[in-house]
This record gives C-alpha cells, sequence and structure tokens, in this order.
C-alpha cells in the first residue's frame, strides 16, 4: 500500500491523514478490498467473524470507514463530526492484520476501528485538544489509560471527535457539538442549518461528534465522556446505545477533565452488544485515578454474557414520571409505549416511583464542578510536556482573547468565571461541603426510591435523569424508543445503582431485541 510523506500528513491508500486535511480515497476495488461488503450498521461480532473469516482485512476495514468519512463528513451533508484522523490508523491495522495471520489475535475486538472523543489523550501524531484552539499542537507525553486498554484489546483509533469546546464548560449557549477548531457538528438525521448556522436538529451534548460519527457508520464504535448527560443525550438524538458508567468502573486519567466529582467515559455504540463489548476492554482499576480501585471485585469477567434476551421476565422496574417534563407529549408517548413493551416481556412496572429529594435537587446550586474545572485542567496541563502551548486554565483565557475572532464565538463565561471562583470566591472546603450535599441528596434518593421498591432500574424518558444519576455517580444504558414526528431519535433510560452495569445491560438488551427500533439516518445511507 502506497505510502509517502505530504506536508504534515500523511497520504495512505489516497487518504491525506492528519492536520485535519482530507483527500478523495482510492477504491474499495483499487485497496484490494471486497466490492460487495459494507460497515453500514455492521456489528462489531459480524466485523470480527469476517476478519476471522478472511473475507477482509483491519487495513481494509480502515479504508472503508475512511470512505464513509470523506463522503459523508467532510463532503456530502457534512456532517462534520470528526475532529482528527489518525495518521497512523493504516498501519496499525496492518500490523494487527500481521498478527492475525501469525495466530495471536488480541481477541474479540481485534482490529475493530473505533472513534475516541477529542478530549482523550494519545500519545501519537494526533493533538489532544478538547476542541480548543487554544490547546492546538498539544501531544500528551502518554496514552489515556483507556486509550491503552483499547490499544491493547486489539481496537484501531481511527481518529478524534468532534465534541462541544471543554466538553461544554467554555460557554453559555454554545450549540451542541461546536468547537473553536472544528466547527459545527450536525445531526446526521437531519444535516440542515439555519441561516445562522445553527442545526436544524440538534446532534446534542458534548459528545455529540462521537454520537454523529457511530449513527452515520463513519465507524465501528465510539467513546464519550460525560459529566451530566454528554453520552446519554447524544445517544438519544441519535438512536444509539450509550452506557454512561458508574464513577469509578473507567478511568479518566489523561481525559481532559471537568471535574472527577462526575466526569466518566463509556461507549456509544449501535447495538447493546457492540457497547457490552467495548466496556470489557474500558471496565478496569487504575492506580493514577484512584477511585477506579473502587471496582475492584465489581466488574464481571464478560459484560457480553448478559446478553440475555429474556432479561425482562421477572424484573422490577420503577417509573420516575417526575423526570417527564417534556414539551412534545408525543415524547411521553414514545415512552409509555417502551413501558408497555416492558410490561408485554414479562417486567413488573411500579408507576409512578418519586425520588423522595426531587425538589431540592432541582433546585441545587452546587459550586463543586466550577471549582474543580480550573484545579483539575492546571493539574492536567501540567503533565502534557512541551507541546502543549498553554500550561494552565489562564493562559487558555488569554489566548482566546488574542485569537477572538477564532475562538470566541460564543464567548467563554464559564471558563473566566472558574478561573476568577476556584480557590477564591469558592473554597476547597466550599466544593468539599456541596460534593457531599450533592451525594446525599442523589445517592439518598435514588438509593431509596430502588430499595424501598426492590428495583432493578429506574426509567426515565431520554437523558432526562442524567443530573441526578451524574451526582450520584450511578450508571445508566439508554436504547432507541423510537421517532419524534421531526425525524429525530428519542431513547429510553435505565438507571440502576453503582456497579450495575451488568444488569442494565440485560435488562437494554431484552428490550432492544424484542423492539429493534434503530435505523440509520437516510442522510449516510
Amino acid at each position: 500500500m502506497q505510502k509517502a510523506n505530504v506536508g504534515k500528513g500523511w497520504m495512505i491508500g489516497g487518504v491525506l491523514l492528519g492536520c485535519g486535511l482530507f483527500a478523495l480515497p482510492a477504491t474499495a476495488q483499487q485497496t484490494g478490498c471486497p466490492e460487495n461488503f459494507t460497515v453500514q450498521e455492521a456489528t462489531i461480532s459480524a466485523l470480527q467473524s469476517a476478519q476471522n473469516k478472511g473475507q477482509i482485512s483491519a487495513q481494509c476495514l480502515v479504508q472503508l470507514y475512511l470512505q464513509r468519512i470523506n463522503q459523508y463528513d467532510k463532503h456530502g451533508p457534512k456532517i462534520n463530526s470528526m475532529l482528527e484522523l489518525n495518521p497512523d490508523a493504516l498501519t496499525i491495522a496492518a500490523q494487527l492484520d500481521a498478527e492475525r495471520q501469525a495466530g495471536k489475535v488480541h481477541g474479540p475486538l481485534h482490529g475493530i476501528p473505533i472513534v475516541i472523543k477529542g478530549n482523550i489523550a494519545t500519545h501519537d501524531r494526533m493533538t489532544t485538544t478538547a476542541g480548543s484552539v487554544a490547546l492546538a499542537g498539544s501531544i500528551p507525553l502518554e496514552d489515556a489509560f483507556l486509550v491503552k486498554r483499547l490499544r491493547a484489546a486489539g481496537m484501531i483509533i481511527l481518529g478524534k471527535a468532534n465534541l462541544t469546546e471543554f466538553a461544554n464548560a467554555m460557554a453559555i449557549g454554545m450549540p451542541g457539538g461546536y468547537s473553536s477548531q472544528g466547527g459545527q457538528t450536525l445531526n446526521p438525521y437531519n444535516p440542515t442549518t439555519y441561516p445562522n448556522g445553527l442545526p436544524v436538529l440538534s446532534p446534542c451534548g458534548s459528545s455529540a461528534g462521537s454520537g454523529a460519527a457511530t449513527a452515520a457508520n463513519l465507524t465501528a464504535v465510539a467513546i464519550g465522556t460525560e459529566t451530566s448527560g454528554s453520552i446519554l443525550c447524544p445517544s438519544s438524538y441519535h438512536a444509539l446505545v450509550g452506557i454512561k458508567t458508574t464513577l469509578g468502573l473507567v478511568s479518566r486519567s489523561g481525559v481532559i477533565p471537568i471535574g472527577s466529582a462526575q466526569d466518566v467515559a463509556g461507549p456509544m455504540a449501535r447495538t447493546v452488544a457492540d457497547a457490552a463489548a467495548v466496556l470489557n476492554a474500558l471496565a478496569a482499576p487504575d492506580p493514577k485515578d484512584l477511585v477506579t480501585l473502587k471496582s475492584i471485585g465489581k466488574v464481571p469477567p464478560d459484560y457480553t454474557a448478559f446478553l440475555n434476551p429474556n432479561g425482562l421476565m421477572g424484573a422490577r422496574i420503577g417509573i420516575a414520571r417526575q423526570y417527564f417534563y417534556v414539551a412534545e407529549g408525543e415524547t411521553t408517548a414514545l415512552i409509555d409505549q417502551a413501558i408497555q413493551t416492558m410490561r408485554d416481556l414479562g417486567a413488573t412496572i411500579i408507576d409512578p416511583v418519586d425520588i423522595s429529594t426531587y425538589d431540592q435537587l432541582i433546585s441545587d446550586s452546587s459550586v463543586v464542578l466550577n471549582y474543580q474545572f480550573k484545579q483539575q485542567l492546571n493539574a492536567y496541563l501540567s503533565t502534557v510536556g512541551p507541546t502543549s502551548p498553554v500550561k494552565d486554565l489562564q493562559g487558555i483565557i488569554l489566548s482566546n482573547f488574542r485569537n477572538s475572532s477564532v475562538a470566541l464565538k460564543y464567548g467563554q463565561e464559564l471558563l473566566i468565571t472558574s478561573q476568577v471562583q476556584s480557590g477564591n470566591t469558592i473554597t476547597k472546603a466550599d466544593a468539599a461541603k456541596d460534593r457531599l450535599e450533592d451525594i446525599q441528596l442523589a445517592r439518598g434518593g435514588l438509593e431509596a426510591a430502588l430499595q424501598d421498591n426492590q428495583l432493578d432500574a429506574l426509567i426515565f424518558p431520554s437523558s432526562n435523569g442524567a443530573s441526578v444519576g451524574a451526582q450520584a455517580g450511578y450508571p445508566t444504558v439508554i436504547v432507541p424508543a423510537g421517532y419524534l414526528s421531526n425525524g429525530r431519535p428519542y431513547g429510553v433510560s435505565f438507571l440502576g445503582t453503582a456497579f450495575s452495569e451488568a444488569r442494565l445491560i440485560e435488562l437494554a438488551y431484552a428490550y432492544e431485541q424484542a423492539t429493534k427500533l434503530r435505523h440509520p439516518p437516510t442522510a449516510t445511507p
């Protein structure tokens, strides 16, 4: 396969990679890939089976996804979900193909391409910027722990997804999926914009690029991060399965932070089975993220063992009606239909189930994240090394002012607020006090609801329960529940107690298999 240096990028198989540049890719025939093989809606197990049978190579899979990125992300509807491509993706794929030929297969994820969110560190020829032009050129000194886990599992980092800049910790009013480095990501279920450039159909949440890329079949699967709704909301809006993991199940070391009180990472996929398979690679204790030591002894050997089509039989499911605050009546109708399906599948439905601390939760004005963002972002930047153009939050703010025409389309109010308040008007003691109150309110309310009613899970519409789940540090699995009249996908969330991902996967899989509501966006067939 021809490889030639082209400026700051690399030409591999006709695709110019690196530095955000894309050239027309070679056709499948030119690269030796089978013309009749399609990656559209292909599951991880199907892609793995095809490689095992010699029907396709990892190199061809990478090339096919790159062709779709060129066709739909950078041309055609211009979804704009990808922030950067990995210039070494095809080389890594060739190495994995050679290992397969030699009988060394890392496992069920060997040779599977994956996209990671642009705030997740990699020590390679990609940068890690969280979408900020102030961090352009920044290459961390090592991979994030979760990236090391993905690579060890044999996955190919295809590239980094666009995101709401700094995971939506930069400016009030910044639209989901916008960053100064990457521009505006669109939702492939309606990739049109208003005259002012805003998307007609929001891609939602800071993991918007991960959601759009997966929904449009530009990758096999993606990794998102969440502080409060940023995996769940884009999964809902893109007809995806998202797993917002328990705080402490997946390491955050090497992930550009908002606040360790709530930050998590997790898979975003087209099926529950794919999400479960990737979760196997992600879930592991990391000495650099001490909260993950709480997961020891609580992680099953294989999350895919819980893909039980009868998983709802005998389950007790509570309906969190307090969180059904929606503008469109049709959303409630979709969730009510989902609840009826669960009932038909043998679940006992307790409706409603009240969260006793609901009124206090919705009026809570915690300062935890305002305090932690500055402190923890500065700590992250201190480890990045000489390639980082700025060394702390103050440096980012000043850089943005100097480059305001590009960097400050929506301002930087949240950055400035954290810089001014954290450690000054908000002390470490203030943050610790509020964090304790957050935990007591969220965990207390959820545990009472779950235990008093002997529930396997609570049901929320879309990402409406994201805030309480985030404050508690509890997991949620979201799956497609249908589509609104404007074409927007809509999801249903299963929330459980800490480290209950296996049970939630079982419930979500049973619902998914009975309904199979996902269909790909017509803009990217």
